[in-house]
């Protein structure tokens, strides 16, 4: 064999075997997709348990009756989602791990949940509580941030990784807000010790995952040294110097702003009996109007992101959003309402795993947890502006013009935002380019 087949014959075999592995890199993130979307889909379950019955559950707790009680009841969560979730984020990235992470935030929520039901029976007051709530928060956060962010970690596409997050997530509210009902009906602290043993199974299964943090792995892969690891700071120096960085944490906020608006007036405006007066049961089956095409819209949108680009999802998407979001609010009878929830679930749909693949788009690998961790952050501080504005508004001036500055806010951010959405991502492909154009 001559010098020349000898190559030609050692290139085919390198070939071969280089196809094999990357096959079976293909399959290994494949079921790691799935498990990890399962654990975001539990950790949303768990959470989103508690939301139908909020009214009853406040106070079995011991709070007064009212709205007020039921904001603060879920401020207190949120208000530890925004200051750890950098926190988990810088964490694994210095770290170079994910898994144990995840498991421990998903084991301690549990405990979180189970401390907060024993609550009544030994007589302490709803102080104690909002306390409970805020550790339960610091600690969920990280099994959600974090299985997202080893999402992030996976091949296959930024879109199509994030439109499994998406699912999962929207996926988790459906059945949470479904069961959390009918559970609220019967018991006031049965979704509390569910929302504990969901978050312990998603505990267990977060340790079969192949932990593959990009600090980790991907230098080790390539046979050179491995990245220094970067935190929050480099991201918020990252983010003064790229710009465009703000650009989905801008969206991140304003969006979760409007479903946290939705998870705490929504579930208040369809039980009052001067609306729609629902059970809790009804009040979740109306959320998960919502949170159904929401889940099983997001991989499709988020592929489809993939190829016309971001910015006709996130702009269209985010204009529509705020648009039916008012329409809920106005809405003469139940059945309009409920057609509106369910176009409020495909609008969000269409942005949300856009606007979490452009975090993806604009960072490199190494500081892909802290960027995530960032933009939960972002989005944490949107609940909670959600509950509060949602909350007060509610309280001072009724539901429908509540509605109204939402659902405004949502538009407003959008039509300032475009010229910029556009410069970070001006679309790909005919659909693409033509909405990028308008």
């Amino acid at each position: 064999m001559s010098e020349a087949e000898r190559d030609s014959h050692f290139s085919a075999d390198t070939d071969t075997a280089a196809d094999g592995d990357g096959s079976a890199a293909t399959e290994t993130d494949t079921g790691d997709r799935r498990r990890l979307g399962a654990v975001v889909l539990a950790v949303l379950v768990s959470q989103v348990l508690l939301y139908p019955g909020v009214p009853d559950l406040v106070a079995a707790l011991g709070a007064p009756a009212g709205i007020d009680a039921g904001m603060w009841f879920l401020v207190a969560e949120f208000g530890a989602f925004v200051t750890f979730a950098v926190v988990w984020g810088a964490l694994s990235d210095a770290l170079g791990k994910r898994v144990p992470l995840i498991v421990a935030g998903a084991f301690g929520g549990a405990a979180s949940y189970v401390a907060l039901a024993s609550l009544p029976g030994l007589g302490l007051g709803f102080e104690v509580a909002l306390l409970v709530r805020a550790v339960g928060g610091a600690l969920t956060i990280g099994a959600f941030s974090l299985s997202i962010t080893l999402l992030m970690d996976l091949r296959g596409g930024n879109g199509r990784n994030m439109g499994t997050a998406g699912l999962a997530i929207g996926l988790g509210a459906a059945v949470g807000s479904v069961v959390g009902g009918s559970l609220a009906d019967l018991d006031a602290l049965y979704p509390v010790y569910a929302g504990a043993v969901v978050l312990a199974g998603a505990g267990l299964l977060a340790a079969t995952a192949d932990d593959r943090a990009a600090t980790a792995s991907s230098g080790e892969a390539a046979g050179t040294e491995t990245p220094e690891a970067v935190g929050f700071r480099d991201v918020l120096a990252r983010a003064r110097t790229t710009p465009g960085l703000l650009v989905p944490l801008a969206f991140g906020f304003v969006d979760r702003l409007t479903a946290g608006f939705l998870a705490l007036v929504g579930v208040y405006y369809f039980q009052d009996p001067a609306t729609f007066g629902l059970s809790a049961a009804g009040a979740g089956a109306t959320l998960a109007l919502f949170f159904v095409p929401f889940a099983l819209l997001q991989s499709p949108f988020g592929a489809l992101s993939d190829r016309i680009g971001r910015f006709l999802p996130v702009v269209a998407g985010s204009i529509a959003y705020g648009v039916v979001t008012v329409g809920v609010g106005i809405a003469p009878a139940y059945p309009v309402a409920a057609a509106l929830m369910v176009l409020v679930g495909v609008c969000g749909a269409l942005m949300a795993p856009a606007t979490m693949a452009l975090v993806t788009d604009l960072v490199e690998p190494e500081v892909r947890g802290a960027a995530m961790g960032l933009f939960n952050v972002f989005g944490s501080l949107g609940f909670l502006t959600g509950f509060l504005i949602g909350g007060g508004a509610t309280d001072a001036f009724g539901y429908t013009p509540a509605f109204l500055a939402v659902g405004g806010l949502e538009l407003a951010i959008a039509l300032a935002l475009l010229p910029a959405v556009r410069s970070v991502s001006p679309g790909a492909g005919l659909v693409g380019r033509l909405g990028a154009e308008a």
